[in-house]
């Protein structure tokens, strides 16, 4: 697949992967169909859901770290500054050949364009929210969030 292929494809997720709604329990059960998708394949990742500045939902499963901790607050800054997923966010910097910190004046250290964290985008709202996932290598992180976003909207 192409740079251009997959840069398609994870603009259509965020164009598709849109709520009607989101509170506290969306965040709860969306979160808790990540942890059982995670569980069920023994991956050590670790879970977080956030709307806005508040945090709804954490869980670190098996094998996960305090490191998976420190790179989902890093994806987060990213969803939350560019509104979009932060794998679709890395992928036009990387087709265009420039580094995040470079093109934005941002601390590495602060914000990772790596894939996992997804925005929750509400229907005639916008950007409410982050869905993000840590500990796989970047493209399965992002395919995690997308298959348990998928399923909690029944597409």
């Amino acid at each position: 697949m192409t740079d251009d292929d997959l840069i398609a494809r994870l603009e259509e997720h965020e164009r598709r992967l849109t709520f009607t709604r989101f509170d506290n329990a969306d965040a709860w059960h969306l979160g808790s169909l990540l942890v059982d998708l995670a569980t069920s394949r023994d991956l050590p990742v670790a879970v977080d859901i956030r709307r806005g500045t508040q945090q709804l939902f954490h869980a670190a499963l098996p094998g996960s770290t305090a490191d998976n901790d420190a790179w989902v607050a890093r994806k987060v800054r990213v969803v939350e500054r560019f509104a979009a997923s932060s794998y679709l966010v890395g992928r036009r910097l990387a087709a265009k050949g420039v580094e995040l910190d470079a093109k934005y004046g941002v601390d590495p250290a602060d914000y990772a364009a790596h894939g996992g964290a997804f925005p929750v985008r509400v229907r005639d709202v916008g950007v409410v929210g982050v869905v993000t996932v840590s500990g796989l290598p970047q493209g399965d992180d992002h395919a995690l969030v997308v298959e348990a976003i998928e399923a909690y909207l029944d597409l």
